[in-house]
C-alpha cells in the first residue's frame, strides 16, 4: 500500500511545496483548502500527471469540525498529516472585534485538534504516523501586534508536545516546524520598506523559501522514532 498524507492550506505557499515533496516521494495525497480551488485543482493535475500519484482535492473549512470529519470519512489509511492551514491578523488586540479572535484561534488551533483526532484513530490501526504541525517563531516569542496569531502558534506548540507524549506509546510522533519569515503571500501586508528593514534583522539576510520547509518535512519524515514532542526553528538564525 503506497504511503498516504493529509495536507491543510494545501493551494499555495508552504502547504503546496509540502504537497510538491510528498508526490515526488511518492505519496499519495489528500489536499485541503478553502477559497483557492482552482488552484488546488491544477495542482492535483500537475501532480497526478509529474509523479504518477493519486491527489484528492477537499475543499472546505478547517476550522469546521464537520468539515474534517466529512473528509475523514473518506480515509482508511493514513501516514502523514500535516497541519499547514493558518491565517494571521495584523493590528492592535484592543481593536481585534471577538469574531476576528476566534476566526484566527479556529484556523491555527482547533483545525489541529480536529484533524488529529480525525487521523489519531486511523494511524492506530497501523500502530504508527506521523504528525506534523506548522507553527512560527511567534508562538515562541511571541510578537506585538499579532497577539492572536502568536497566541494560535504558542498553543500549537504545547499542543504538539503534549500530543507527542501521549501519542508515543502507540509509535506516532508529533513535531512542529517554528518558521521564521517565509516568502508567501501571507507577507504581503508589508511594503518594501518594512520588509527589507525586517530582512536585515535576519542574519541569513533573506526570506525563507517555502521549499526549505518541504525539505525540513521530509527529513523529519525520515527522522527517527525517538524523535517526538520538538520544536524545531527555521529561522535563518532570526529568533
Amino acid at each position: 500500500m503506497k504511503r498516504c498524507a493529509f495536507i491543510t492550506g494545501a493551494s499555495r505557499g508552504i502547504g503546496k511545496a509540502i504537497a510538491i515533496a510528498l508526490a515526488k516521494d511518492g505519496y499519495d495525497l489528500y489536499l485541503v483548502c478553502k477559497n483557492s480551488e482552482d488552484q488546488l485543482l491544477q495542482l492535483k493535475k500537475e501532480l497526478e500527471n509529474q509523479f504518477c500519484v493519486s491527489v484528492t482535492c477537499l475543499i472546505g473549512d478547517v476550522s469546521s469540525f464537520s468539515f474534517i470529519e466529512s473528509c475523514f470519512s473518506k480515509i482508511d489509511h493514513l501516514d502523514v498529516l500535516i497541519n499547514n492551514a493558518g491565517i494571521s491578523y495584523i493590528g492592535l488586540l484592543s481593536e481585534m472585534s471577538p469574531d476576528e479572535w476566534d476566526r484566527v484561534i479556529s484556523t491555527n488551533l482547533s483545525s489541529a485538534f480536529y484533524t488529529s483526532k480525525c487521523a489519531i484513530p486511523v494511524m492506530l490501526q497501523k500502530h504508527c504516523g506521523k504528525i506534523i504541525n506548522i507553527s512560527s517563531v511567534w508562538g515562541n516569542v511571541g510578537a506585538s501586534t499579532e497577539v492572536a496569531y502568536s497566541a494560535s502558534k504558542g498553543g500549537l506548540n504545547a499542543f504538539t508536545k503534549a500530543l507527542a507524549k501521549e501519542l508515543a506509546p502507540s509509535n506516532i510522533q508529533v513535531n512542529a516546524i517554528a518558521c521564521g519569515v517565509i516568502d508567501t503571500e501571507m507577507n504581503s501586508c508589508f511594503n518594501k520598506e518594512e520588509m527589507d528593514s525586517l530582512i536585515e534583522e535576519i542574519p541569513s539576510d533573506r526570506l525563507g523559501r517555502s521549499e526549505e520547509v518541504a525539505q525540513m518535512v521530509l527529513r523529519l519524515l525520515d527522522s527517527p522514532a525517538y524523535l517526538t514532542g520538538q520544536i524545531i526553528t527555521l529561522d535563518g538564525g532570526w529568533q
